[in-house]
């Protein structure tokens, strides 16, 4: 596992935010359409009490899911590290956008009920995912649960162009969020329905404990 200086990370996340930015609205029209409704269902269920639920959608791109949350009545706070992505969330959901680095995060104690890691997680390096999963259950409420979905790997990590990301087994995956303070509730294979190798999606679902 390579150790990153905190140079490094900001180069990191430099180069990766600033593809994101070059290609915010490309990135937009081909994802806005997309049926993650498997993932909404996933976080939703795992919710305990009543609603409405305040959510964090972490790596919220341009909004698309902070807006779906929103129209259900939750009270849902985006967060993007790409200047171009919070401002069209901002624009599509008039919700609360946060921008920040997923390395250098200001999110509070006991925040949210649920937080949303649709496909952005593996942005983080591992040898950082304990001190990110660590601030994510930090922002939690007891009991909270957090939901990611990463491209599947063998937990390996690197660069795919001018992205850095990181990619997991299940049971890598696991390794890192039990460690972090948190239980497994369920995980899957996305897309639904098909052989395992056209399934290149993790979902996994956790509460804090």
């Amino acid at each position: 596992m390579k150790r990153f200086t905190p140079a490094e990370l900001d180069e990191l996340a430099t180069r990766t935010l600033a593809n994101y930015d070059s290609r915010a609205q490309a990135f937009w029209e081909g994802t806005r359409e997309h049926d993650v409704t498997q993932n909404y269902e996933a976080l939703l269920r795992a919710l305990e009490g009543e609603p409405p639920f305040r959510i964090l959608d972490f790596g919220c791109g341009p909004g698309r899911d902070v807006a779906y949350f929103s129209s259900l009545g939750h009270h849902v706070v985006g967060l993007d590290g790409a200047a171009r992505f919070v401002e069209m969330a901002r624009a599509h959901t008039g919700c609360e956008i946060l921008h920040q680095s997923f390395y250098r995060l200001s999110l509070g104690s006991s925040r949210f009920d649920g937080i949303f890691a649709n496909a952005s997680l593996f942005h983080v390096p591992q040898s950082e995912l304990a001190r990110v999963l660590g601030e994510l259950r930090e922002a939690l409420a007891p009991r909270g649960v957090l939901f990611s979905s990463n491209p599947r790997g063998d937990d390996t990590e690197g660069w795919n162009g001018d992205r850095f990301g990181a990619f997991h087994t299940i049971d890598g995956w696991r390794g890192y969020v039990v460690a972090a303070g948190f239980e497994e509730i369920e995980h899957y294979y996305r897309p639904a329905g098909l052989p395992r190798e056209q399934q290149p999606w993790l979902a996994s679902v956790w509460r804090k404990v």
